[in-house]
């Protein structure tokens, strides 16, 4: 066969059947800020003190001006219909989009929720309601970001379907991005620990047995960063060149001021994130 025959064969193959293109070519990267925002959490500093400052960090969000910001769950501190109306209302101020993910204050596990008196399936239905899809992922220049419901893994009751499916799809849109050679960045609201991979569970971090399948799951499929809320302190880990940030909270902190986190994603790892604190609180 001459060169220019087995060229043309190898170019059709790339072009028309499926997956091989995929398989062969490198996804475009291109440099990119993103905001990550933990707890807004209206009601747990003071429902018009939350309120300020969630505004206040809308208005530092836009000047600026990322690609996009992700909010780490716990968006209010008890769902209602004020507010839903209230976070709704100031999280349209971005100018850019904003894409979120429930906490343990937006979907109450019990199996009870004893404020509400409503069940899990109820409570799960009125966060989609109130805000949309509870997981789904978006890929941006060259990066998936996978968007969890971490409160499908603290739960073992009332929601088997709905844990099962969860899962299933974390495995799936993981083993995709992995097979296009695509990084990938874990939004939800639970750290995975604190500071060691084994610890005991708490109150803080997801059970040990679900920790460690994750744990592998995202070795095995190119986990770059998990980025989580829920402490409302600044937690920094590096698993096995996983970066784990948990920021700081923009209702209440411990041991640190009010504010979000910027990230810079460029060619180079670990990714640069900084700090940046609400003006006036």
């Amino acid at each position: 066969m001459k060169p220019n025959q087995l060229a043309a064969i190898l170019l059709f193959c790339m072009t028309v059947i499926p997956g091989v293109a995929e398989q062969t070519q490198e996804p475009a990267k291109q440099p990119f800020t993103f905001i990550q925002i933990c707890d807004p959490q209206l009601g747990k500093g003071g429902y018009e003190h939350d309120l300020k400052t969630f505004e206040q960090a809308v208005l530092q969000s836009n000047v600026l001006e990322p690609d996009f910001v992700v909010i780490c769950g716990d968006l209010v501190s008890r769902l209602n219909e004020q507010s839903v109306k209230d976070i709704n209302r100031i999280k349209a101020g971005f100018t850019m989009p904003a894409h979120c993910v429930p906490g343990n204050h937006d979907v109450f596990w019990g199996p009870q929720d004893k404020r509400n008196n409503i069940s899990q399936p109820q409570s799960l239905a009125n966060y989609r309601k109130a805000f949309g899809n509870d997981y789904y992922s978006f890929e941006h220049k060259g990066h998936v970001f996978l968007c969890a419901n971490s409160m499908l893994w603290r739960t073992e009751v009332e929601l088997e379907e709905e844990i099962k499916r969860h899962h299933q799809w974390v495995k799936d849109t993981l083993a995709a991005a992995s097979r296009r050679g695509q990084s990938v960045f874990v939004v939800m609201h639970h750290p995975l620990y604190v500071k060691e991979p084994d610890e005991k569970d708490s109150g803080v971090n997801l059970p040990l047995e679900k920790r460690k399948e994750l744990l592998a799951l995202f070795e095995k499929h190119g986990v770059v960063a998990v980025l989580t809320g829920h402490a409302h302190r600044i937690i920094i880990n590096n698993h096995k060149g996983i970066q784990m940030v948990t920021g700081e909270a923009t209702s209440t902190t411990h041991g640190a001021k009010v504010g979000f986190r910027l990230w810079h994603i460029g060619a180079k790892r670990p990714y640069k994130h900084e700090s940046v604190a609400l003006e006036g609180f």
